[in-house]
């Protein structure tokens, strides 16, 4: 009988694959979405400046000195071409202009880091937007565009969402901050969830609840951008002493990438009760309970 515990050349191949995969795969991921979005921002947004930045030497060639010495044709090459059309060959200026485009093209081609120029305008007109936007009169210029957008049929549905996540991931004033990582008894008592302190409780709910309550994020696994938004008593949180970048990594890892502070304690995290306000506590002892706000995105 042979050894089931045998190395076999098909069993070493798919083992030592696999270990590939995981060393590479990692890497070649993160350059084809660095490259995939540098190509993004090429042709979007630099390839049109620079196109406008030709088309403008183009223009002003005629009425600029050095730009007309560099790059209109000489009389031999204008009369070539003209002889070369035939009987449907264009007026002298208008073969002149299409010299002199094609001589700006191919010289644009040959200094290849002028493609650069695209992206510096972009990053300063983005920075000079900024700037003036962030004024009272810009304010003031950006609602209004804001409102008519908004009243546009099909803008009306869906820059509000986009604009949402936008002001999440970029904006210094954003109302929701994942600044506090958090463990709740959800969804039954006795089973604690990972989650992200977001903000106070939703009106009307502390009445019922007959105690400060908190609202909190629980992302789902694997995918952190989708979830419940729950609210629970203030007193059933419990916070935990791992960074926001540590706890998205253990949900998108399903828990195989414990923080250190967890795996260094024996695998139980330190949790730290969050202060309860002073007339909470003589409040008659309700079990835990957690209500639901909404539901993110599954």
């Amino acid at each position: 009988m042979s050894d089931p515990t045998a190395r076999t050349f098909s069993s070493d191949f798919r083992r030592f694959f696999v270990r590939g995969l995981v060393v590479l795969l990692p890497s070649v991921l993160t350059l084809w979405i660095v490259v995939k979005a540098y190509q993004f921002i090429d042709n979007t947004i630099a390839e049109p400046i620079n196109h406008g930045v030709r088309l403008s030497m183009m223009n002003m060639a005629p009425y600029w000195e050095p730009l007309r010495t560099q790059f209109d044709p000489d009389a031999e090459e204008l009369s070539s071409a003209l002889v070369a059309a035939g009987p449907k060959a264009p007026t002298t200026e208008i073969m002149r202009a299409k010299l002199r485009a094609e001589h700006i093209n191919a010289w644009w081609a040959e200094h290849w880091y002028l493609n650069l120029i695209g992206l510096v305008i972009a990053i300063i007109a983005v920075y000079v937007a900024g700037r003036l936007l962030g004024g009272f009169l810009g304010r003031r210029f950006y609602r209004k565009i804001e409102r008519i957008i908004t009243s546009l049929p099909v803008f009306k549905q869906v820059y509000p969402h986009v604009k949402q996540i936008v002001d999440f991931l970029f904006s210094d004033e954003r109302s929701l901050k994942f600044s506090r990582v958090v463990m709740v008894p959800y969804p039954r008592k006795g089973v604690w969830s990972l989650g992200f302190q977001t903000g106070a409780a939703v009106r009307g709910v502390e009445p019922h609840a007959a105690e400060e309550c908190v609202t909190v994020f629980i992302p789902s696994s694997p995918t952190p951008f989708t979830g419940y938004a729950v609210t629970v008593p203030r007193r059933d949180v419990i916070e935990v002493q791992v960074s926001v970048e540590e706890a998205v990594r253990f949900i998108v890892s399903g828990g195989v990438l414990v923080p250190t502070d967890v795996k260094d304690s024996g695998g139980s995290p330190e949790l730290v009760p969050i202060p309860v306000p002073e007339g909470l506590l003589d409040a008659p002892p309700s079990p835990p309970k957690a209500i639901v706000q909404g539901r993110g995105g599954r």
